[in-house]
């Protein structure tokens, strides 16, 4: 399902008015429809208490639709205003209109007392306070409203995205409701799916509100959740080569654990041939973990790294590779770093780069650039900072925008590693990843993600889906293994452990648990 930004979704409401001549009126009364019907069959309606919070612009004017169809199917509602209703405009207007010639209470927001007490007697509440074109601080009343809704522990429904929360960042505008259900229209919003908007909203649903296909399937709309791929069939007659061969150029004194994670990862996930290039010291203690990985012992420098000697013969092996990873626990020696950006300009193959590779490049962007092959860096926050020049506060409210500048600029995929990881394209892609958890912040886990990448080009899947896959899977076999032994004190062996496990899963059909996990946003 495809994505908007708050300016996209707005230009949709204009193009379903001027183009499609679907009329505003309409257009309200169906959003307030899909929020009813969410509430009638998660809730029920009839002999229930409701409190609905309407706020003053368009979000409000839903609201008072949510309110006249709960009256009308036997719903006791009372109706908080926190704004003069001269302020209503257009559909608005017209609803606010007609609810006043209801049976409904309606009443302003005067005194916080009194909204408490009305929430001590409701059974739910409808927040109708803030859409998504939220640009500023919630503050004053507004704030009250909300923080008095979420100490008050009623199921809450959210219209179009829980007031407080950013339509484009997910981030929260000063204070946020806390919602069970969210029902949005036309589309999912980019806050919604990002944290902590996604967690904000409960369960998210969404409507077309009458939008044909037209408007919210176009390929100008660049971002959407990602859904998992189907894996090519298994060659019965198939031998190791026929299942992708990768080149794990990783490792350093002291640094033993991400390129055993990495290169058995590939194995685990379904690769066939596992090589690992790593500094010939540590190779005994990795092959006692990792019998499975064929390994290229490398001449070392002083402190342990790999040394700048080995370029030829490493990109003469590389060449031989359907996939090659560079980059974890390779340290940050000057030599090493020097090495790894003179292995990124010249590896003729798909190129994974991770970890202290990823240090290494940002230090020459070209070494990227220039490549011709494919180029995939996965990148958490820290690391995505370093590649773009921007603080780490700047990017986390700005994700989506962020990510697709890079990859144009660096003509890259990139992973954006964290909570939803993002995938990035440099045609503009961005794919909302919802396989994972907080678990999985754990040492080693980017390691393995990096393997599972691999794995998914040597299965046979092309390198742009290959890194959807890979990111889907890990995140996958993260789910399994937390689900096993929960998500407190989970290590990467865990979710190593997990991966052949996942990769069935995706290959037979996810659990009915897990595709509504996975589901992002369900359809009304």
């Amino acid at each position: 399902m495809k994505v908007s930004r708050v300016s996209e979704m707005q230009e949709m409401d204009r193009a379903a008015v001027e183009a499609f001549g679907i009329a505003p009126d309409l257009l309200m009364e169906n959003a307030g429809n899909a929020v009813y019907w969410v509430i009638l069959n998660q809730f029920g309606v009839r002999g229930q208490r409701f409190v609905v919070f309407a706020g003053p612009g368009n979000n409000g004017g839903d609201g008072l639709v949510v309110a006249r169809k709960l009256l009308s199917s036997g719903g006791d509602v009372k109706v908080f205003l926190l704004s003069d209703p001269a302020r209503y405009k257009g559909s608005a207007k017209v609803n606010f209109e007609i609810a006043t010639r209801l049976p409904l209470e309606i009443a302003r927001v005067e005194s916080i007392d009194a909204v408490a007490e009305e929430i001590a007697r409701c059974d739910a509440i409808v927040d109708a306070i803030l859409g998504t074109g939220l640009t500023r601080e919630v503050e004053g009343r507004y704030r009250q409203v909300i923080e008095q809704i979420n100490a008050g522990g009623k199921t809450v429904f959210s219209v179009d995205i829980p007031s407080g929360v950013s339509g484009d960042t997910g981030k929260v505008m000063g204070a946020a409701v806390r919602a069970d259900y969210t029902v949005t229209f036309g589309l999912p919003k980019i806050g919604s799916m990002l944290y902590p908007g996604y967690e904000l909203g409960g369960k998210l649903y969404v409507s077309h509100i009458s939008f044909p296909p037209a408007l919210y399937e176009v390929e100008t709309l660049r971002v959407a959740i990602s859904e998992p791929l189907a894996l090519p069939p298994r060659r019965r007659d198939g031998h190791k080569g026929d299942f992708g061969k990768g080149l794990f150029i990783a490792g350093a004194a002291s640094y033993f654990g991400a390129p055993y994670f990495s290169a058995l990862s590939f194995l685990k996930a379904g690769g066939g041939y596992s090589r690992l290039a790593a500094p010939r010291s540590i190779v005994p203690a990795i092959a006692g973990k990792g019998s499975e990985i064929v390994f290229v012992p490398q001449m070392e420098t002083a402190s342990g790294g790999i040394d700048l000697r080995n370029k030829e013969a490493l990109l003469d092996l590389a060449a031989r590779m359907d996939m090659v990873v560079l980059g974890p626990g390779l340290s940050l020696d000057a030599e090493v770093q020097k090495l790894v950006r003179a292995l990124a300009a010249a590896i003729p193959k798909p190129l994974l780069i991770d970890g202290d590779g990823i240090t290494a490049v940002c230090q020459d962007l070209q070494s990227v650039r220039e490549r011709t092959a494919p180029t995939i860096l996965t990148p958490h926050l820290g690391e995505m900072s370093r590649i773009v020049g921007l603080d780490v506060a700047d990017i986390d409210v700005d994700k989506v925008d962020v990510l697709q500048r890079a990859t144009r600029d660096l003509n890259a995929t990139i992973v954006l590693k964290g909570a939803h990881s993002l995938v990035g394209y440099p045609d503009g892609r961005v794919f909302i990843n919802m396989s994972g958890n907080p678990g999985m912040a754990t040492a080693g886990s980017g390691d393995i993600l990096t393997g599972t990448i691999a794995a998914m080009v040597g299965l046979g899947l092309p390198v742009d889906e290959a890194v959807r896959q890979g990111v889907f899977v890990h995140g996958l076999a993260g789910d399994l293994a937390a689900m096993e032994k929960g998500e407190d004190g989970m290590t990467a062996q865990d979710i190593l452990d997990a991966l052949p496990l996942a990769v069935r899963s995706a290959r037979e059909g996810l659990s009915a648990a897990l595709q509504q996990r996975y589901v992002g946003a369900r359809e009304v």
